[in-house]
């Protein structure tokens, strides 16, 4: 009696541990749950505030559900690539990349005096721009995973080398907000690969003198306006301080609770300029006042711990250093909107994410999101 009932117990506890050795459903499918239902509730969320914002238009609500539905499918596919695969393809990424921003230069259409984009026929627009946001922090984690680390001062000499690349090409464009965003996806990697804490403050003592060389010879004439009347927007009221006064009245005016869903007057009458995209935190802040938008923040801190949590349990160093640049690079996306709509940063023209209405950055980011849950699922398996 005593042998069989031993022999049950066995036979239970291998069975249990069978179980737990076969993937669930969630690797199979190469997904994060979490982080999945993070990013398809803000979706919703943000059609419901886009719907408003574009004082109800259908069909900018209906082509943002399009480009979701396409986001979703990408980071869906890229999830299922392994991260070996990205990492053996990334320097090809990278150099194609460059060579698309450069060819930029010379064939690129031209837009509102901006220069970045390159008209192919039968299909449309390509902004090289936007791979970047994905191809630096792919090849600077790719650079720094074949190394010794923390990286010596060698090593973050040429990293530096091969972020400034593609970013002046990006900044010559102009396009000040993708710069900044390609740029600090790069940093991040670096700073997430233990950069010793001489190097960064040199890198700040360094920083000081760069603003004014920035100032004199790389901005342009209208880079420098938006500076200048973030410090004084009254300076121009009925020009480019427009948008920070209006912005700054549509956050105020909605207190704590907001006056109301559709209910907002800066965005429905037209005070707003660009309510529907760079400024739509202030169309929804004047709806939903001080606890919507802490929901809003809410959601993309949850967002934000998820990815790190990722990063921070992946044990391959190219995965971990790619998945927490993502993850901060996401976090840059959110203050830089939040601060120029809140009149703390200049105008640079960065969309609040799965919120802001457009297409390519949305794709873009999602694509980013597919990359972490790949580095997630491939690593727990």
């Amino acid at each position: 009696m005593v042998d069989k009932i031993g022999q049950y117990r066995f036979s239970r506890q291998a069975h249990h541990f069978g179980n737990d050795s076969l993937p669930s459903f969630w690797q199979r499918v190469h997904l994060d749950p979490w982080l999945l239902m993070l990013l398809f509730v803000t979706a919703l969320f943000g059609l419901a505030i886009l719907y408003s914002a574009s004082t109800q238009d259908m069909g900018m609500v209906i082509r943002q559900t399009i480009s979701f539905t396409i986001a979703f499918v990408v980071m869906i596919v890229m999830a299922q690539i392994p991260p070996s695969l990205y990492r053996d393809f990334t320097p090809f990424f990278y150099v194609g990349g460059v060579a698309l921003l450069i060819l930029v230069k010379i064939i690129g259409e031209v837009r509102l005096g901006a220069q970045r984009w390159i008209d192919i026929p039968g299909f449309g627009s390509v902004q090289p721009s936007e791979f970047m946001k994905l191809g630096m922090p792919m090849l600077t984690a790719w650079f720094l995973s074949k190394r010794d680390l923390p990286p010596s001062l060698s090593t973050v000499l040429i990293t530096l080398v091969a972020i400034g690349i593609p970013v002046l090409l990006i900044a010559e464009q102009p396009d000040l907000g993708t710069s900044l965003l390609v740029a600090s996806s790069g940093l991040f990697v670096l700073f997430l690969s233990g950069l010793p804490w001489w190097m960064i403050g040199s890198a700040v003592a360094l920083f000081i003198p760069f603003v004014f060389v920035a100032w004199e010879y790389l901005l342009h004439d209208y880079q420098r306006k938006r500076v200048l009347t973030l410090l004084d927007p009254e300076s121009d009221a009925l020009g480019a301080g427009w948008n920070i006064m209006q912005s700054k009245t549509a956050i105020g005016s909605g207190g704590l609770t907001g006056k109301g869903y559709l209910q907002g007057t800066q965005s429905h009458l037209h005070f707003l300029p660009e309510g529907h995209t760079d400024f739509i935190i202030a169309a929804f802040s004047e709806e939903f006042g001080l606890i919507g938008v802490s929901l809003l923040m809410f959601l993309y801190f949850c967002i934000l711990c998820r990815a790190l949590f990722i990063a921070y349990s992946n044990t391959a160093v190219y995965s971990k250093l790619l998945s927490g640049a993502i993850a901060m690079s996401f976090f840059v996306y959110v203050f830089v909107n939040a601060g120029m709509v809140a009149g703390i940063l200049p105008v640079v023209g960065v969309p609040l994410p799965f919120i802001s209405y457009g297409g390519t950055a949305l794709i873009t980011l999602m694509a980013g999101f597919g990359l972490v849950m790949s580095i997630a699922s491939h690593n727990a398996k």
